[in-house]
């Protein structure tokens, strides 16, 4: 079997672990990484939480903290098109030889833990957690940017002690395992807040930002309101990007382009600066204005908002839950002004299609309803039942097929393509497109 096909069947036996479901227990991953040398410690960490955002947020603090010359890593989740996007270094992606010695000197040493008494294999994230801390120490990381999965509190990454902490806007999600009200969300959340090291509160109900402010006090953590610490304003926004003016306490910075569409990132940026501007004061990374440019100018997040193509208008998106869906309506209205909008949709089976079809119902024309290749598939008759119950004049078709037919609607009625729903139908398109997210190259 050769190299290649190795790694294959090596991420085949780790997509397997995901059969465990979720796991809420830190002492398995941390009794694996202290016999790996505890990597965590080697790394000053951002640890960022939160249900919107918390991606480009990350992206965002990595791409200008890379641009001021620190050796950064970058740990997200999920990946688009290859499992290598989610743990980066230097804004490249894990190479497949190191991914491959790395998988099987950690597995080894998972077995024998699991083998002992009361223990057990680590679970999909967990695994994937401790691979990319161990990475990120071989390749000589000075700060790693660090995403939750899902929560905080329990969360395989909170391992890590980081210099600062951020919580973005926190909606309903995960309920069976994080709570049904967004105060018991932002408790979860909050789990990644540690005694002494402060934390960057995004906006949210005041109920969850109560939560978050009471669990500080307790730890001796200091709180910064992200609209306290920064303020966005947009200039102008085209198919191209959005021209933005950053002001914070401590003054203002000319005007940027960034490429990443839609209001829901201007309060992403505030965070990603309050927190630049933390570190620029208080930590030992430094940057100056011409890295933050770079840095904003020059950032990726695929799937969010994403162009990929201008004849006609095709704009992808991985938004999947109402708000997210929301959130890509206003984009759609503030972009596409009067054109008519055809939607090619696939969601998973656990999603809130109804809510998530009426959040964009407003502002679509034609729709085109799509199986996702998931054995967690939103079966045809309840996709094509969440569109029509919206309003929807909606078809089923695979996947090419539906595309071909909205970029045929799209230019016979100068309109515009939008692509949205799960992660599995972004990384369909863009696999199909020949569109990797990142390279090994950064």
């Amino acid at each position: 079997m050769n190299a290649a096909a190795q790694l294959q069947t090596d991420l085949a036996r780790l997509f397997r672990r995901t059969g465990q479901g979720i796991k809420f227990d830190l002492g398995p991953t941390a009794a694996l990484l202290r016999r790996l040398g505890d990597p965590q410690r080697s790394l000053a960490a951002v640890h960022v939480a939160g249900t919107n955002g918390k991606g480009s947020v990350c992206a965002m603090i990595e791409a200008v903290l890379r641009a001021a010359g620190h050796r950064t890593a970058l740990y997200t989740s999920p990946h688009l098109v290859r499992f290598n996007e989610r743990i980066r270094v230097g804004g490249a992606c894990i190479g497949d030889d190191e991914l491959a010695a790395l998988f099987r000197e950690i597995e080894t040493v998972d077995r024998e833990l699991a083998a002992g008494t009361n223990g057990r294999e680590l679970t999909f994230f967990e695994f994937t957690t401790a691979l990319a801390l161990e990475h990120f120490r071989r390749a000589g990381a000075q700060v790693a940017v660090v995403e939750t999965g899902m929560g905080g509190r329990l969360d395989a990454t909170n391992v890590v002690e980081p210099l600062l902490a951020i919580i973005t806007r926190i909606d309903i999600e995960h309920t069976a395992f994080l709570g049904k009200t967004p105060p018991d969300i932002a408790a979860e959340k909050a789990g990644i807040i540690k005694p002494g090291r402060p934390v960057l509160c995004g906006l949210m109900p005041e109920d969850a930002r109560a939560v978050i402010r009471r669990v500080a006090r307790e730890r001796g953590a200091p709180l910064i309101a992200v609209e306290d610490a920064a303020s966005i304003r947009r200039l102008k926004q085209d198919w191209t990007g959005q021209k933005i003016k950053i002001e914070t306490a401590n003054g203002s910075y000319p005007p940027v382009t960034l490429p990443l569409l839609g209001a829901h990132q201007l309060e992403n940026v505030a965070l990603a600066v309050a927190a630049l501007e933390w570190l620029n004061g208080s930590a030992p990374f430094r940057w100056e204005v011409t890295a933050l440019h770079a840095g904003l100018t020059a950032v990726q997040w695929p799937g969010r908002c994403q162009v990929l193509a201008r004849e006609p208008v095709t704009l992808l998106d991985v938004a999947h839950n109402p708000n997210g869906a929301a959130a890509l309506a206003d984009t759609l209205r503030e972009l596409a002004g009067r054109q008519p909008v055809g939607l090619v949709a696939g969601l998973l089976g656990d999603k809130d299609g109804a809510g998530f079809f009426r959040a964009l119902a407003p502002r679509i024309s034609r729709c085109w309803a799509v199986p996702l290749a998931s054995e967690r598939n939103m079966p045809r008759e309840q996709l094509l039942g969440s569109a029509r119950s919206a309003g929807l004049d909606a078809d089923y078709l695979p996947l090419d097929q539906a595309l071909a037919a909205a970029r045929a609607w799209a230019l016979a009625g100068n309109g515009v393509v939008c692509i949205a729903g799960s992660l599995v139908l972004a990384g369909a398109v863009l696999a199909a497109a020949g569109l990797a997210p990142f390279s090994e190259n950064g």
